[in-house]
């Protein structure tokens, strides 16, 4: 997929790939080594692209992996792959075996959560701490309408693959805020055709709501293992004026970390990252010196 000029002065790192489960992997990693790497893990219709203001913050100093998952970003997007929570969960381990990455600062968003936060109970000796943005790693009922249509079969297909739909609805009602055309093009490039948005319309299907479900099993064990974090240091940067991860989501995740430190932002949407990219920075500037200090 070819990045134009104008989104390279936005998006200029050259990825890596690894091959995983499902295809090639693509990631980057950039920054020098340092006591502490931070993990970015992105969520559903974004790619890495999404974080590109926390790269641009802190790879002068510390070492950034940002993934694509399968179906995502610059990765392989296979038609027959089965796109489940497990297997994205696996293939996550499998980056983080490879580049042997330790002290983890593991930095989540949307389905993000519930992948990087089932990499992070099956190996909480990896990780240094964990930024929780507009997410949920456990059990839930809620799912708003506009989401839950996108389930019905044969009209989910055609509204996400066909007119790509979820992903152009996103660059306006997850921001608060109004996104530039350059960003909207960004957040939306790597899904430009039926075959591109398969992703996204499986991260939708994947949603476990009922324990028939091939996927609620794997939640429920992500959601019984949260304790095994409960004693790492946390931040929750919540956008409260999120459609989909509303508040209950963000004391949800207070209840089951209780010493965790909680930003509410009442101007804020899902797309925390491009709505407040330096309250972000700024919350996670003192908690890096922290582990870092902690990791020497």
């Amino acid at each position: 997929m070819v990045i134009s000029d104008d989104l390279k002065e936005l998006y200029p790192w050259e990825g890596k790939y690894l091959d995983v489960n499902g295809g090639k992997m693509h990631y980057l990693d950039i920054g020098p080594s340092s006591p502490i790497t931070i993990l970015a893990v992105h969520g559903n219709p974004t790619w890495s692209f999404y974080w590109r203001r926390l790269i641009d913050a802190f790879a002068d100093k510390y070492r950034v992996i940002v993934p694509d998952h399968i179906g995502c970003g610059l990765s392989d997007k296979p038609q027959q792959w089965g796109y489940r929570l497990a297997q994205h969960i696996d293939n996550l381990t499998s980056l983080v075996t490879s580049l042997d990455l330790k002290n983890i600062l593991l930095v989540v968003h949307d389905w993000g959560g519930a992948i990087g936060t089932g990499f992070a109970t099956e190996h909480p000796d990896k990780i240094a701490g964990m930024v929780v943005t507009n997410t949920a790693a456990f059990r839930s009922p809620d799912i708003p309408l506009s989401i839950a249509s996108c389930r019905i079969p044969g009209f989910g297909a055609l509204a996400v693959r066909g007119f790509n739909a979820f992903a152009q609805v996103a660059t306006w009602r997850a921001s608060a805020k109004k996104l530039s055309p350059l960003v909207k093009k960004g957040l939306t490039l790597p899904y430009n055709s039926w075959a591109n948005r398969i992703a996204t319309l499986r991260f939708v299907e994947d949603i476990p709501l009922r324990e028939s479900h091939p996927s609620y099993s794997r939640l429920l064990q992500i959601e019984e293992k949260l304790h095994l974090l409960q004693n790492h240091p946390m931040v929750l940067c919540w956008g409260e004026k999120d459609f989909c991860f509303t508040p209950k989501f963000r004391q949800r995740w207070e209840a089951f970390f209780p010493k965790a430190t909680s930003h509410p932002w009442g101007d804020v949407g899902h797309y925390v990252m491009e709505d407040a990219p330096e309250r972000v920075i700024d919350t996670m500037s003192p908690l890096l010196g922290q582990l870092t200090a902690g990791a020497l």
